[in-house]
């Protein structure tokens, strides 16, 4: 039987979450003064619009509504999804990040900024960009050479539709 507060309304939630066609990615209670705030962040393969977003909070909060879940007293619901410079944690998110830049910590010591190319079960194939006019590199890590994972904001990126044959090569 689940112990926290978090991990009774994951397992209340998650089943109709999941049954939207969304994964439940985080679930957290914050007091915010005297206020309490449920956050429920959501995501899939395609990503979550604002009418999936709403649909998921509607089926939520009448599911909490009917469960004492929250406990006494008010609370606000928000639903949302991950960002742009989400945290990859799971295999799922690198999977969702791949064309993505990533920073990533690694586990010897030090960082690196890389395209996630490909995702197996196994770790990542990346593109390491050049410095100062050199070209781009590849690199494999494995997923325990990795301590922490972030998607970058890119502004001035180049989609593949926009790029030449030779740059794409």
């Amino acid at each position: 039987m689940s112990t926290t507060q978090s991990e009774r309304l994951r397992e209340l939630l998650e089943p109709l979450v999941n049954s939207q066609g969304l994964d439940l990615e985080e679930i957290a209670v914050d007091s915010v003064g005297r206020k309490r705030v449920l956050r429920v962040v959501v995501d899939s393969d395609t990503g979550a619009d604002l009418d999936r977003v709403a649909d998921v909070s509607r089926a939520l909060s009448a599911k909490l509504d009917e469960t004492d879940a929250m406990g006494e007293g008010t609370y606000d619901l928000e639903v949302g999804t991950p960002g742009a410079e989400r945290l990859l944690k799971e295999h799922r998110h690198y999977v969702r990040a791949v064309e993505r830049m990533v920073k990533f910590q690694l586990a010897e010591g030090g960082e690196l900024i890389a395209r996630i190319l490909k995702v197996d079960d196994e770790g990542l194939d990346l593109e390491v960009p050049g410095v100062k006019g050199r070209k781009a590199t590849s690199r494999r890590l494995a997923f325990p050479e990795i301590t922490r994972a972030r998607v970058q904001v890119e502004f001035a990126r180049k989609d593949k539709k926009d790029m030449t044959e030779e740059e794409e090569a």
